[in-house]
């Protein structure tokens, strides 16, 4: 009589080996080094991939299970929010224009990060850290697409959020995140991936999503809270793949250490100059604040950061250069990032106005040693010349940074009457930047950045206009054909709040008097 034989039911641990380290293997037709190309690229060496740790321990199986429970709710929420006319729920149409910069801005770089992970599953031969990139890949992608769903309902009441893919490949000020992640996915994997999981999501993320998902909270728009809730435990997972890397590659061998400080110093920078658009949508732009920048920044980088930074000391790392800078300059970017938008509102594609009273005051709190003295009266002088019919626009093309593509509108920290301008001569051609950092990129790898593509320089040359505009017209004109090229509709998605089709929808929705009503009255 034979016994039946029950299989053994294995521990998570073992289903986590099973399904993760035991689906790799060696080649044997081609050679390793061949099939994984890429990795012998940068200098990085590593010699044992099993000593990578993922500490979720996620297979896909159970990646799959959780991702659509996650999605199950989020839609009922996203349904719930559509039905009852969500958008009348937000606290002033102003708000709308934070999402008009996060749907241009950061929902085509998820998808370049998307795309970016998705190369990095195939170029790393560890079976543990290939996964997880490959879990991440479609994180990213799923945050495209949650997005798109969840800013949809805004779409159908609101100017500006048509076209957000056309916009972020044309418009000026959406080449900085754009040419961030560029930029990445065109260097080696081990770059790539401090670039991206550890210099933007473990040390800068929190300056996207806490701005965003707290402004949303305040602001009554439920369904951009929902998908924020959504996508935490995929942050949560993104920013633990960055530190694993880090302590891996550290860990493999002592030679790695001087890259992955240069990778780091390089990718701090970058990911840096793309958060001048959060510091004014969180000083400027939110109708309800959340906190200021400078307190944002002080939280969740000098201190936040510092802590890492104490930690990976033991590895040979220190803070990345010019840490010390942003400290300082955290008085000014959101102020001199707003004042740019304002002289430069007609080549955006979102709304702008001059702060309130009640407005300036909060500013005045929060910047006590810097806004009433250097700021205050810039937006009174405004505020006199908008009064008077006169309010001013820039009409000029800036100079751009030629590696973050920034404007260059920032000053120097110590002297704010100069404009912080570095040059560099490469092969007989002049190159100019907005900062030392970005100089010091730009001479550490001249021949990837010549090459950029700059708005400025590209307008110039005639390369912004659509295939059936005709330069040689009789009235050809070059600024209604560049906004054409952008998809954006003057007046409707851009220029001034006020007197916009959007202030005048949402005081008919909500039964407000204008102010020109009343005068008429």
């Amino acid at each position: 009589m034979t016994t039946k034989q029950t299989a053994k039911k294995l521990s998570l641990k073992e289903k986590y080996a099973l399904m993760t380290r035991n689906l790799g293997w060696d080649t044997t037709y081609e050679p390793m080094d061949k099939v994984f190309d890429q990795l012998g690229l940068e200098g990085i060496k590593i010699h044992d991939w099993d000593k990578w740790e993922d500490p979720f321990r996620l297979t896909m199986d159970a990646y799959w299970k959780y991702q659509a429970e996650k999605e199950r709710k989020l839609y009922a929420v996203l349904d719930a929010f559509q039905q009852n006319n969500g958008h009348l729920n937000i606290s002033d149409a102003r708000y709308v224009n934070t999402l008009k910069l996060f749907f241009t801005g950061i929902t085509p770089a998820e998808y370049n990060a998307h795309r970016l992970f998705a190369m990095l599953g195939r170029q790393f031969p560890g079976a543990g850290a290939a996964i997880a990139c490959q879990m991440q890949a479609v994180d990213e992608l799923r945050h495209v697409q949650t997005q798109i769903h969840s800013i949809s309902q805004y779409n159908k009441y609101f100017n500006g959020l048509h076209d957000h893919s056309v916009m972020n490949d044309r418009l000026w000020y959406l080449s900085v995140p754009k040419s961030f992640f560029e930029d990445a996915i065109s260097s080696g994997p081990f770059e790539q991936i401090i670039a991206i999981s550890f210099a933007l999501e473990y040390l800068l993320t929190n300056l996207v999503f806490m701005p965003f998902m707290s402004g949303a909270a305040y602001n009554g728009d439920m369904a951009t809270v929902t998908f924020g809730f959504s996508s935490q435990s995929d942050e949560a997972r993104h920013m633990t793949l960055g530190l694993e890397c880090i302590k891996f590659v550290l860990e493999q061998d002592p030679g790695n250490v001087a890259i992955i400080q240069r990778y780091l110093d390089k990718w701090f920078w970058r990911g840096y100059k793309v958060l001048g658009l959060v510091s004014m949508m969180l000083d400027y732009m939110l109708p309800k604040k959340v906190m200021s920048w400078k307190e944002a920044w002080e939280i969740y980088f000098v201190q936040n950061g510092g802590s890492l930074f104490n930690d990976l000391s033991r590895y040979g790392l220190r803070m990345p250069k010019y840490w010390e800078q942003t400290v300082a300059e955290a008085e000014h970017l959101s102020h001199q990032t707003w004042n740019s938008f304002y002289n430069f509102s007609g080549a955006a594609a979102f709304h702008v106005w001059l702060p309130s009273d009640e407005d300036m005051a909060w500013l005045s709190e929060k910047y006590p040693d810097t806004f009433d003295r250097l700021y205050r009266p810039r937006i009174e002088h405004y505020r006199k010349l908008q009064a008077e019919g006169k309010r001013y626009y820039n009409a000029n093309l800036p100079m751009l940074c030629q590696t973050c593509q920034v404007p260059l509108i920032f000053t120097e920290t110590d002297d704010p009457t100069r404009t912080s301008h570095r040059q560099i001569e490469h092969a007989g051609e002049t190159y100019h930047f907005c900062s030392d950092g970005c100089h010091d990129v730009f001479a550490g790898e001249p021949d990837k950045y010549v090459s950029a593509w700059l708005p400025a320089h590209q307008i110039l040359q005639g390369n912004c206009f659509e295939a059936d505009a005709n330069p040689a017209a009789d009235g050809f004109q070059p600024e209604s054909e560049v906004m054409r090229y952008f998809h954006v509709v003057a007046g409707q998605d851009n220029l001034d709040y006020e007197g916009s089709p959007d202030e005048a929808n949402w005081h008919t929705w909500k039964g407000i008097a204008r102010p020109d009503d009343a005068k008429a009255a």
